[in-house]
């Protein structure tokens, strides 16, 4: 089903994202997913505080705070949303006991539903917690549908068992506040919180590695949640959706039904959205085989997910002058760095052209080009040590002048995204760099065996392909 009614209601605000209006030039932003220039009228920008800050008071308002918060160069603002009455929590789960006990707790107060998904001991719940049980294990797809089905709220949030909600820190609101806040705005049919990990007393250096890198943190910046952009999905262990915008999960799929419910309640015109004020502790994986294991069993995902949305689950993608670039420039030759500055030059061109009679255009240009070059040489060192690494090993063991770029790559990758989390989180990991370049490199090769092992069984290379656009 698609939303009918999207327009916004009065009182509903949305703060441009000050990354996107250079100077705050409210006229004139240049971002989002994907990036793009937005001019606005002397009206429009007439609407806008001193702080970037829209208020919908009329029609006119809420097209222009829509219009941004489509182009994902502005996040919302919304001051009310549904009463507790109308949220159900369903919590699927197997064989976890003490955690759906500690869960419980955390969510007392709130109408629950959990579904035992085959549990050789069945779990038990106090009397006013609804319990329904399969006889046999079906999967969390299955049982998360199931769950819905018995609900008679009008929003549902997803929590699973090895989950627990966290204290919203530095805000008036709860953590269900938080989220439900964002469905008054009508389009809105998924909200997400930020899952990062369940505090440890006393955390071995798996732990703390999963803490600070986990797959399922989707990072501190809120965002739309788009395929292709920097937040493409959500995980499943939380979330909150619209029952009129639920489609189900996909009870075929035991892994990625996460992403591809994301995938397709996005095509069907719904606003997906990712809040990191609400946070989720979730309870990582605490030995090196437990959690290899997850991210190779992740990794099989990609192969359904290319079955069913064919290039939206390509491992990379970017424009080609900067695809040309990147690949010219780890040659690591003369010619190589020649060809990689005209293929900068050309996106840069073709950028600027773009941007028209834009103020500091020239600046503007060369800001973006450097970031997306920079983001194509991450996104390719990432795709050689991780989505790639069988063809890198074949192509290492007859080549010494690829060994030494593959090494290098492998290092320089571990240092940037090493020092990127430090800027991010405002101090040191707390996974050493030598240990975590240790544990990246394994991380991506679990996942590359995955996927590669999905696409075989598939019978289907698309999951491998690139994306290479204009």
């Amino acid at each position: 089903m698609t939303p009918t009614d999207t327009a916004l209601p009065k009182g509903f605000q949305a703060q441009i994202d000050l990354r996107c209006a250079r100077d705050r030039d409210w006229r004139h932003l240049v971002g989002g997913a994907p990036t793009r220039l937005l001019r606005l009228s002397e009206r429009a920008a007439g609407m806008v505080s001193a702080e970037g800050r829209i208020t919908v008071l009329d029609d006119a308002s809420g097209e222009l705070v829509r219009t941004l918060l489509d182009a994902n160069v502005a996040h919302p603002r919304p001051m009310f949303g549904p009463h507790d009455e109308s949220v159900t929590v369903v919590i699927p789960v197997r064989d976890n006991q003490p955690g759906v006990d500690r869960l419980l707790r955390a969510v007392h107060g709130l109408r629950v539903i959990v579904v035992d998904d085959g549990s050789a001991a069945p779990i038990t719940v106090p009397e006013d917690v609804r319990l329904l049980r399969f006889d046999t294990n079906r999967g969390p797809s299955a049982a998360r549908n199931h769950g819905v089905a018995q609900a008679d709220t009008e929003f549902v949030i997803f929590l699973d068992s090895d989950v627990v909600p966290l204290a919203t820190p530095g805000a008036a609101a709860d953590w269900v506040t938080a989220l439900t806040a964002h469905f008054s705005d009508p389009a809105v049919g998924l909200v997400a919180p930020r899952i990062v990990g369940l505090p440890a007393a006393e955390p071995n250096l798996v732990e703390r590695y999963e803490a600070g890198f986990s797959s399922l943190d989707m990072g501190q910046r809120e965002a739309a949640i788009k395929p292709g952009s920097r937040v493409p999905y959500v995980p499943s262990a939380a979330m909150v959706v619209r029952r009129r915008a639920f489609t189900g999960f996909d009870e075929d799929l035991r892994v990625a039904e996460d992403v591809d419910l994301c995938w397709r309640m996005a095509a069907q015109g719904w606003c997906l959205r990712y809040d990191p004020v609400a946070r989720v502790a979730h309870e990582h994986r605490s030995t090196l085989p437990s959690m290899l294991g997850r991210r190779r069993y992740y990794g099989t995902g990609a192969a359904f997910l290319a079955d069913r949305h064919q290039r939206k689950a390509a491992p990379l993608a970017m424009r080609w002058p900067i695809a040309v670039a990147v690949v010219a420039l780890l040659t690591r030759t003369r010619l190589g760095l020649a060809v990689g500055l005209l293929g900068a030059g050309y996106a840069g061109w073709a950028v600027r052209r773009r941007l028209g009679e834009m103020p500091g255009r020239d600046r503007v240009a060369a800001s973006l080009t450097g970031q997306a070059l920079a983001h194509g040489l991450v996104q390719a060192g990432g795709a050689v040590c991780r989505h790639y690494w069988p063809i890198g090993l074949v192509t290492a063991l007859v080549s010494r002048r690829f060994r030494v770029l593959a090494a290098q790559v492998a290092v320089v990758d571990a240092v940037v995204a090493w020092i990127r989390h430090a800027q991010a989180a405002g101090r040191s990991p707390k996974v050493d760099p030598l240990s975590f370049l240790v544990l990246r490199r394994l991380d991506d090769l679990a996942y590359g065996t995955g996927l590669w092992q999905g696409a075989l069984a598939q019978r289907d290379a698309t999951a491998l392909l690139p994306v290479i656009g204009r």
